[in-house]
């Protein structure tokens, strides 16, 4: 059995969320993509310590689909550094 790999991004909301794990699945870069809304995060931006509610996209897919799938949720990001 192939290993999974589990990518894990934020995003503001669930809808951006959900389009994002839409075009993996569609485009076949990912097999499932998991939405869970309502998660808190705390992290430093530009220098700052920010704390925010946002929504977490896991997507499984396999090794050799890494690296496209980074790119493509980089391509559909809101976030300046998803």
């Amino acid at each position: 059995m192939e290993k999974v790999y589990l990518i894990y991004s934020t995003f503001s909301n669930k809808e951006k969320a959900l389009e994002v794990g839409r075009a993996l699945v569609n485009e076949k870069l990912a097999a499932c993509v998991n939405v869970v809304p309502k998660i808190n995060s705390v992290y430093r931006w530009k220098g700052k310590v920010e704390e925010a509610e946002e929504t977490l996209m896991l997507a499984k897919t396999t090794g050799e689909k890494v690296k496209e799938v980074i790119e493509r949720i980089k391509e559909l990001h809101e976030y300046e550094l998803p």
